[in-house]
């Protein structure tokens, strides 16, 4: 089997590698095939990328289909992770729109035209919800995106479906919760703060934290997701039917009790690193996005969910600590 990985010198991309790697097997309608390519497709290199002979990097942009082609040359299966996030998308229009809506229809137009329909595992947003929400969000609730992002998140789902209604890939998207905590740096990401406010103190680096403390989010461990990610990929395509995009289990979690969960573990000392600055901008978007979901379909099909706040944020003291 030959998988491509988009995105995959970012953070949760080089976590799938690793983890697929570490198996050794991807199972395409319930049965096992030997994993024995992975192409990692990103236009930025990575500090320290895993290194391993079944992985090939290749650097370039994913709106420029000679390379796109180059990279999905006979794949069996593709995770497409890579995007402009959220902030930087609401912050330059024009980008956004490249990488998030061309880029990805750029990849399902040269799918198209693959020896067979590969599975194609597309990683979506909970931010394709917005504005005058119900408080808990079903299956059956309308996306209503409110930024620039989750509306091209949004098109690239119906893209994904209506693909995989006419047989050029077997495409299923999975909304994924805000993910804490990521190590490095801050991104452009509206929600980077959810991770800094508890990486930077646990480092003993200052925080700013630019929503108040009552603000709420839906969010998911990166081991969880990348878990959520394989299993989108093995679940069988008679499970998805037509509807080709879920919203994953995560938990509701407000800044207060993120703090809370950062004293258990670091210490008032901890606590005393994170400082409110309100930026209304980051303020708007985040406010825009849901914070409950039943994920009832989710459920059914076998994705899960994080236990507590606390079991992810120690997990990452834990790992960094080493």
């Amino acid at each position: 089997m030959k998988v491509v990985v988009t995105g995959g010198s970012g953070f949760l991309g080089q976590r799938l590698i690793r983890a697929l790697v570490g198996r050794g097997t991807l199972a395409r309608d319930g049965e096992p095939e030997r994993v024995e390519q992975i192409t990692a497709l990103d236009v930025a290199r990575a500090p320290a990328e895993f290194q391993d002979p079944r992985v090939k990097y290749m650097h370039g942009d994913l709106t420029e289909r000679a390379v796109v082609a180059a990279a999905m040359d006979a794949a069996d299966s593709i995770f497409h992770l890579a995007a402009v996030v959220s902030g930087a998308a609401e912050a330059d229009y024009d980008l956004g729109l490249r990488v998030n809506l061309d880029g990805t229809r750029a990849l399902l137009d040269v799918c198209r035209r693959l020896p067979r329909p590969p599975t194609l595992v597309f990683a979506s947003s909970v931010a394709v919800f917005g504005g005058d929400m119900p408080e808990v969000i079903e299956d059956f609730t309308t996306p209503t995106p409110q930024s620039s992002y989750g509306v091209q998140k949004l098109i690239g789902e119906l893209l994904l479906g209506d693909c995989s209604r006419r047989g050029y890939v077997d495409g299923r998207a999975i909304r994924l919760p805000t993910i804490v905590v990521r190590p490095g740096k801050p991104n452009a990401a509206a929600s980077s703060f959810a991770s800094g406010i508890i990486r930077e103190p646990l480092a003993g680096v200052e925080s700013i934290c630019p929503v108040d403390a009552t603000t709420r989010l839906w969010v998911m461990s990166p081991q969880r997701a990348v878990e959520n990610l394989i299993h989108a990929h093995e679940t069988s395509s008679g499970a998805w039917g037509s509807q080709r995009a879920v919203s994953l289990p995560g938990l509701t979690v407000s800044v207060r009790e993120m703090l809370d969960t950062l004293r258990a573990v670091g210490g008032d000392a901890a606590v005393r690193r994170v400082r409110f600055e309100r930026d209304e901008r980051i303020t708007r978007l985040v406010l825009g996005w849901p914070a409950r979901f039943s994920a009832a379909r989710a459920l059914a099909l076998g994705f899960e969910g994080d236990r507590d706040i606390e079991s992810i944020v120690r997990a990452y003291a834990e790992e960094h600590a080493r």
